[in-house]
């Protein structure tokens, strides 16, 4: 991965210069930029998964139990933020950007209370993980998500700790990106811990 990785760093390195004093980075835009002229690509809200839960099969006893629509539903599933594909490897990993509150100097701890943090642990469950390996074309072993965290979330010292005992051992899944002024450690954070992923 060396080689690879420094290539990226220094095509980073160029790209930033560039766009020195650039008020704020996009998570998309940055990426599409970055990945120009190489292997990866980034996907804006990719679909495939918008009809996952259409297909799951019950049980008679727990259809006979729940409301039946007389409409056809078809749209049911989620839809990731972005994905980032190697078009060499075929290997996907989908991406959840949360911006959230937070309690921070200045705001009262109630400035906390979002849930949007809770709501990306879906991604956690056995059976989405299943679907997004097997789409995304990883090993058992790899959790098929990464979640960059913006906002005041990101200083917020009890939502911090909760990400932080969450992700536990898996703490290349999730980033906090505390100033979107600067790219840098997020481009970082992808070439040394997502990007290996990806090969």
């Amino acid at each position: 991965m060396g080689s690879s990785a420094n290539r990226l760093r220094k095509k980073w390195q160029d790209y930033s210069g560039k766009n020195a004093g650039k008020a704020e980075y996009d998570f998309y835009k940055t990426f599409q930029s970055f990945f120009t002229d190489t292997e990866f690509e980034i996907i804006s809200k990719p679909k495939e998964f918008n009809k996952i839960y259409i297909d799951v099969k019950l049980s008679k006893k727990e259809l006979s139990e729940i409301y039946k629509p007389k409409t056809t539903i078809t749209k049911h599933g989620i839809s990731p933020d972005y994905a980032i594909k190697n078009t060499e490897t075929k290997k996907t990993i989908y991406i959840e950007v949360k911006r959230q509150d937070g309690w921070v100097k200045g705001k009262p701890r109630s400035a906390g209370r979002g849930n949007a943090h809770e709501r990306s642990c879906k991604f956690f469950t056995p059976g989405l993980q299943k679907i997004l390996r097997e789409k995304g074309n990883l090993g058992e072993n790899v959790l098929p998500f990464w979640t960059v965290f913006q906002g005041d979330i990101t200083r917020d010292p009890c939502r911090v700790r909760e990400i932080t005992l969450w992700y536990d051992s898996y703490n290349a899944h999730y980033f906090f990106w505390r100033n979107s002024k600067f790219a840098d450690p997020l481009i970082e954070h992808f070439i040394e811990k997502i990007m290996p992923l990806l090969r």
